[in-house]
């Protein structure tokens, strides 16, 4: 027996080893890579908790863009013309800053995302746009939200850069809201409405998820009390619609940004939201996705419901209505009944 023989090591081996024993232990203390980020990235669909996180992300980027413009003193106010109420169109720096954020930041995840803004990117140029990259921690840890996909042409993309222009120009921030809405086949499904300036995000995903304080919303009971919100730029309209509608005894509430009216409707302080005129349905996309979430419901006056697919018109003609399901249904059979007997 040899015992005074040497051992000659391998290092060619050893390397392998050390290798293979520092990826083993990475990958017991680092732990195996989420799933959920391992879908694969086909660019005929999209993920939608991917888009829910980018819209949160885009609703509170472009937000960025409105208080930082709201502290220069000059908001480089413009006019788009007037409104179907005769009130001016604003628009100022903090649209087309937050537009570019909100719709380049999108695009830039979602190359292929139908993107439709109040603001028309053909007639406007981007420079230095702050682009960003999807962050999952803008949802809760709690939350577990599923790997859904669609296929991409049956997404459209709704962003209001900037809800209220006219009153954030008025220094009216608790109005101001920027919102991205997700519908699938014309179906709003994502809602997102952001304050800038409180740095609260509402948002939900029907029948999946939402933000903790729609956790909270408590739906009343079917009663008389009748608290309707109109808008602050046709108020004396809505107001003698109001009142013949639901006679003399209700109560109006006077407000501006269709994302703040239907918010309004969520936490309590009023029982439906009522416009009697056109509006847009970027304003009106996200509170509609928001609203079905918590057993909500909008129409039109018509009590039609909204389609919100690539090739409907973005006006809305017929007016508005929204309420709690309960309501909804109680008041739009009293305003139908109002339109046909004042007839």
């Amino acid at each position: 027996m040899n015992l005074g023989g040497s051992i000659r090591i391998n290092k060619c081996g050893l390397l392998i080893l050390f290798t293979a024993l520092f990826f083993l232990t990475y990958y017991v203390l680092i732990g195996s890579p989420n799933p959920s980020e391992l879908v694969t990235r086909d660019p005929n669909s999209v993920n939608l908790r991917k888009l829910l996180i980018g819209a949160i992300q885009a609703a509170e980027k472009g937000g960025v863009e409105v208080v930082t413009v709201s502290k220069s003193a000059d908001f480089h106010v413009k006019s788009k013309g007037k409104t179907a109420e005769g009130a001016n169109n604003p628009v100022t720096e903090a649209d087309f800053k937050s537009h570019c954020v909100m719709q380049f930041g999108l695009h830039h995840i979602f190359p292929r995302l139908r993107i439709i803004s109040e603001e028309d990117s053909s007639k406007m140029v981007c420079p230095d746009v702050k682009l960003f990259d999807l962050d999952p921690t803008v949802l809760r840890e709690t939350l577990t939200i599923p790997d859904e996909t669609v296929d991409i042409d049956d997404v459209t993309v709704w962003i209001d850069p900037l809800d209220a222009t006219q009153e954030y120009t008025e220094h009216l921030f608790e109005y101001v809201t920027t919102m991205v809405c997700v519908a699938i086949k014309g179906k709003p499904t994502i809602g997102v409405i952001h304050n800038p300036f409180t740095q609260k995000t509402t948002w939900a995903w029907a029948g999946v998820a939402s933000s903790e304080d729609l956790h909270r919303v408590k739906k009343e009971d079917v009663s008389d009390r009748v608290t309707v919100i109109v808008s602050r730029s046709h108020t004396g309209e809505a107001k003698n619609f109001s009142r013949g509608v639901f006679g003399e005894n209700m109560q109006i509430l006077i407000a501006a940004g269709a994302g703040y009216k239907v918010l309004q409707i969520i936490s309590g302080n009023a029982t439906a939201y009522l416009h009697t005129t056109a509006i847009k349905k970027w304003d009106i996309c996200a509170g509609d996705a928001i609203l079905r979430a918590v057993d909500g419901k909008m129409t039109n006056l018509f009590n039609e419901e909204l389609s919100y697919g690539p090739n409907e018109p973005v006006l809305n003609a017929k007016g508005l209505l929204a309420a709690f399901r309960n309501n909804h249904e109680k008041y739009i059979e009293r305003i139908i009944d109002y339109k046909t007997n004042k007839v």
